[in-house]
Order: structure tokens, then sequence, then C-alpha cells
């Protein structure tokens, strides 16, 4: 067996025993977390879990994340029918909620950086998306302009079918190049898995060359392919890139309840259109602006 058919054998199974071990102890808390567990010490969990630098242990002692929810989600809105209008009520409602950014289409960005100027909300926008095609020197120059336009986190698509023909070194590239261009004005790179459509193995080297390329995010999903962030592959995501990358989980989050899942499992990020309902913790419909159904992010 190679090394990295070893390597990626080992995490899988780490993941599967913690998955486990949360089934095992979904009615109790353990007693050796350490601090380090957000469902028994929620003010040292509230310290330690930051945008891409660290985690909450996962320890399988139920849901009860911190209560600022906000400053875990990028509050999305990237339908195609998307308004002037529309993007001013995604903005207005970060802004009372706290989120950690607003994600909007490139053609939305300098409104979007206009209306939070001067809060704490970041303007976040999207690269290669949705599908991860385009040439590396396209998605450098797309990042580039979208930096110059105010924002700052990008949400990139690496090349899926690169990756599916293992094509690393192409799709290693593709990353650095946007990489590069946000570390030039001290923004986030996210790189997109697409994780609907990888093995268990190639979401893991995909995670590895995210690593290597010097990414500061790795993400699941776009929300317009198949498939969604699954507790799973967060906790997969998170093993394979350790603690010193975020990890955000995107696609199919609609209740506060999946967002805990996922905070749980490992991620510092949750890209949703239903944030407002998730800190509210309402299981009905999205009452803000983005609504809940078709292309969720």
């Amino acid at each position: 067996m190679s090394d990295r058919a070893q390597l990626i054998e080992e995490i899988t199974r780490r993941v599967l025993a913690a998955l486990s071990t949360q089934e095992a102890l979904a009615d109790g808390c353990c007693s050796d977390c350490n601090g380090a567990c957000v469902a028994c010490c929620s003010e040292e969990a509230r310290s330690v879990v930051g945008a891409g630098a660290s985690r909450v242990s996962y320890c399988g002692c139920g849901a009860r994340v911190p209560a600022d929810m906000g400053r875990y989600i990028d509050h999305t809105l990237l339908k195609p029918d998307t308004t002037p209008a529309a993007i001013d009520v995604l903005c207005d409602e970060a802004l009372e909620y706290g989120f950690a950014a607003v994600c909007v289409n490139p053609a939305w960005i300098r409104r979007a950086a206009q209306r939070v100027r001067g809060s704490g909300v970041k303007v976040a926008s999207v690269v290669g998306f949705p599908l991860g095609a385009n040439t590396p020197e396209i998605k450098a120059m797309e990042a580039r302009r979208a930096l110059r336009d105010g924002a700052r986190e990008i949400d990139m698509v690496l090349n899926i079918g690169a990756l599916k023909g293992g094509e690393y070194a192409l799709v290693e590239n593709d990353i650095a190049r946007v990489t590069d261009a946000c570390n030039e004005v001290g923004a986030l790179n996210k790189v997109i898995l697409e994780t609907g459509l990888l093995t268990d193995e190639e979401k893991v080297i995909a995670c590895q060359l995210a690593k290597a390329a010097r990414a500061h995010y790795v993400k699941t999903s776009t929300g317009f392919s198949v498939g969604g962030a699954t507790v799973f592959d967060v906790a997969l995501m998170r093993e394979a890139v350790g603690e010193g990358m975020g990890v955000k989980a995107s696609g199919g989050i609609k209740t506060r309840q999946d967002a805990e899942q996922m905070i749980e499992a490992g991620a510092t990020r949750i890209g949703a259109s239903a944030g407002i309902k998730i800190v509210r913790g309402e299981d009905g419909d999205n009452q803000g602006n983005t609504g809940d159904t078709g292309g969720q992010y």
C-alpha cells in the first residue's frame, strides 16, 4: 500500500471512530475533554474556535454550541436573479445579526462593500464558480478583480475534473494562483471541493493539495451540484487538514441543528442562505431575504 493510501485509510478510520464515539455518547458528556468540548465548556470553546485557526473538539457531547452563532456564518445570496435591493437587504441582515461575511456574486461586490463599510462584516465572493473549470490564469485574474472591488474573502472552486483525473500539480497550481492573489492584500482563500462529486480518497487528496497551496480554508460544496455538507465530510476534511486551516460547511444547511452538528465535526465557518433562521433557532422557512430553495451555497 502506498504512503498516500495508508494516510487516507488512517484518516478515514479516525473519522469513523470519532463518529461512532459521538453516537455512543449522545446521551451524556465526556469527563475528560479538558475544556475543549463545546457542550460542557462553552466559554472555553468560544475562545478557541476562531475562523481558520481552531476547531471544536469532536467528543460527541451534544449540540450545545456557543450562543453567538452569527460569527460562524457567511450570509449568502448567489441566485442568478438577485437584484440590487436584495443585496442591500442581505447586507443589512448581516449587520443586524453579526454574521462573519456576506457572500455575493462578483457583480455585487462593490455594492455590498459600500453597504457594510465600517463594520466587522466582510465581503466574500466566488471564483471559478460553480464548475471550477476555468484556467488558473483566469481564476487568479477574477480573484484580483474581486479583491480590488472590495472582497476580502474568496471562495474558489478547484478544478474538479483535473483532481479526478489525477492531475494534482495542475490542481495545486490552480489553488496557489488564487491564494497568492489573496495573500497580496491579506484576504482569505476558501477552496471548494464539491464533495458530492468526490470519493473519500479524492476529498483527502484535495485537502492535502489545498494545504500545500497555502489556502486558508477548505469548503464542502457550491450548493449548485449534487449533495451538500455532511457531518462525515466535515470531520474527514478537518482530520485531513489538521488544526491550522479553516473548514467551511456549505450546501443544504438550513437549521440551527444542522449548523451545530457541522461545528461539532470541526467546521469553523458555515455557508448558508438560512443564516437568520439558524441564529434564531427556527425550524420553519427562513424569514430573511434570501429564501431557502434553489442553488443554495
